[in-house]
């Protein structure tokens, strides 16, 4: 359950639909075709969620997890779209001949341990949440998705995106999804929206860094490099170093994302812009990780976890909200004249957010 009255019912996609868009309208059927079959099949599953919300007919799990260990399935849809597919991997079994199905399998689990390490969370839920995934979903399906129930991965079209089980953070980002979901439960539209997504974005980062080994100098900020085809100019999906920076492409265009709120996007496409405006958040956590030094889940994500977490963060919260709460949670667990308030009140300073 969530600690503000109920699941919201939420489909979220790590490719946001803009790239899609703008790749269904190309005038080569090679891309073209993948892309408007992925937002089809996302509007049916984004409308297969919100009844399954409205109406209480999500599955129930009966397992949960042992006290230190996720408990992960891995399945196989076979290019098909019925979920969750055949069973192909178990916890503990060990890996076979299918990369995807090892890489998801090792994605669930460091996104697992990120949380029980770092923060003490059992599973997605707090209360041991078996992770369920499926793989090679529908055919030259070009996204990943939360349902609300299981992470869910395509396998690209080989022209623009590649096997979406190949960058770690883009599982931490989905499965943080399920986070949100059990905690503060964004509203997926505007500031809520894109606050919604950058949680996502800075976990799966420190997901990707945790796993790694990685300070916050030596981690790259991207959300989703090695997804893009060698044939397309970008690095990324997102980049929370430098938002506005990870692609600038012939086919996809160029990231939209802003760093700070004087350049913030107004539209009524993708849910208010939770793709875009996420960036300014992103940012923020980004120039407050870096400022602190060292491993940025230990006091920039454990501030963020503390904010999101704590009960007091309400479904429709602004960014200015979020950055009250980061405040208050940095001077709570460090002190009133540590580096670590001092390095957060001045992120959002920096990025233009006013806190509220």
């Amino acid at each position: 359950m969530t600690t503000n009255g109920g699941f919201e019912p939420v489909f979220c996609t790590i490719v946001p639909p803009h790239l899609l868009d703008k790749l269904a309208r190309s005038e080569d059927p090679a891309l073209s075709g993948p892309a408007q079959r992925t937002l089809v099949r996302d509007a049916q599953e984004r409308g297969r969620r919100r009844v399954s919300a409205e109406f209480g007919l999500a599955a129930t799990p009966t397992a949960k997890a042992p006290a230190d260990q996720p408990l992960r399935t891995l399945y196989d849809a076979g290019h098909k779209t019925d979920l969750p597919g055949t069973e192909v991997r178990a916890e503990g079994s060990e890996p076979g001949q299918d990369a995807t199905v090892n890489r998801a399998y090792s994605g669930l689990g460091a996104t697992f341990d990120l949380y029980l390490k770092a923060y003490g969370r059992h599973s997605i839920d707090g209360d041991g949440l078996p992770l369920d995934a499926t793989v090679h979903y529908d055919e030259n399906y070009n996204n990943a998705f939360w349902n609300g129930e299981q992470m869910v991965f395509g396998d690209g079209d080989g022209e623009i995106f590649l096997d979406f089980t190949i960058p770690i953070d883009v599982i931490g980002h989905e499965l943080t999804h399920g986070v949100t979901q059990y905690t503060a439960n964004l509203t997926y539209f505007g500031q809520p929206g894109a606050l919604n997504e950058s949680m996502s974005d800075v976990f799966g980062s420190l997901i990707k860094q945790y796993a790694l080994g990685q300070t916050a100098a030596e981690a790259d900020w991207l959300i989703g490099a090695g997804l893009l085809a060698p044939s397309v100019t970008g690095k990324a999906l997102r980049s929370m170093k430098e938002p506005g920076s990870a692609y600038d492409d012939d086919v996809l265009g160029k990231d939209p994302q802003p760093a700070t709120m004087d350049d913030y996007v107004r539209t009524g496409r993708d849910n208010g812009g939770v793709h875009i405006n996420s960036g300014i958040p992103n940012h923020a956590f980004y120039l407050a990780a870096t400022a602190l030094g060292g491993y940025a889940w230990e006091k920039a994500g454990q501030v963020w976890y503390d904010a999101l977490t704590g009960g007091e963060l309400t479904e429709r919260a602004f960014f200015g909200d979020f950055a009250k709460l980061t405040v208050k949670a940095a001077r709570e667990r460090f002190g009133d004249g540590g580096d670590e308030f001092q390095a957060v009140e001045k992120a959002w300073e920096q990025v233009g957010v006013r806190i509220l």
